[in-house]
């Protein structure tokens, strides 16, 4: 996204782009108070109803989510055909990130924190499980750290919301590394998958 000449957006001023995928870019920005948040912006510029609507699929769902490991929702608007969602930032990166460091000088995280890791990510899944939510690209660059060390799972921009827990999903959506064998097959998948 390009930000004004002076580099701010609705309040924001944009410090460094941090991230970058297929659904939209991610900017460091601080708010008029000097607090940091991310902001992703999605160009709609060029997208059909159909790929508007998805794009606003992540801001639905990550407005009504409420959860100490789950990315906090802040505010969206729409600047020029530009989708901004402002999220807390989390200082300690990405999980991914995390774990390629450590391999790269031999360390380890140790158990501890690994299986702190895992209790924090699975309350989430449940949490969003509970509401109905299939987040469908859960990878470890999905999966950020607050400076207190603490999971904050967020990127939910392919989930999807269920009806039920007897309803199944059929898309296949996701990053193909970290796909599950029912959608690789093309079978209707549910929250196992």
């Amino acid at each position: 996204m390009l930000f004004r000449s002076v580099h701010s957006v609705k309040g924001y001023v944009k410090i460094k782009e941090i991230g970058s995928g297929s659904f939209g870019k991610v900017s460091l920005v601080k708010d008029k108070n000097e607090k940091l948040f991310c902001m992703k912006t999605v160009d709609t510029a060029r997208m059909s109803g159909k790929e508007r609507k998805q794009a606003q699929n992540e801001v639905k769902v990550l407005s009504h989510l409420k959860h100490p490991y789950i990315i906090t929702y802040r505010e969206s608007f729409m600047d020029n055909f530009h989708l901004c969602i402002v999220m807390d930032y989390a200082e300690g990166g990405d999980l991914f990130k995390v774990i390629d460091r450590a391999r790269r000088k031999c360390q380890s995280l140790g158990e501890p924190k690994i299986l702190r890791w895992i209790t924090q990510s699975l309350l989430a899944l449940k949490y969003l499980h509970d509401n109905h939510v299939l987040h469908r690209d859960l990878k470890s660059q999905n999966i950020f750290l607050s400076s207190s060390c603490r999971i904050k799972l967020g990127d939910f921009g392919i989930s999807k919301v269920l009806e039920s827990t007897e309803c199944f999903a059929k898309t296949s959506i996701g990053t193909p590394y970290y796909l599950a064998p029912e959608i690789c097959s093309q079978k209707p998948y549910s929250w196992s998958a």
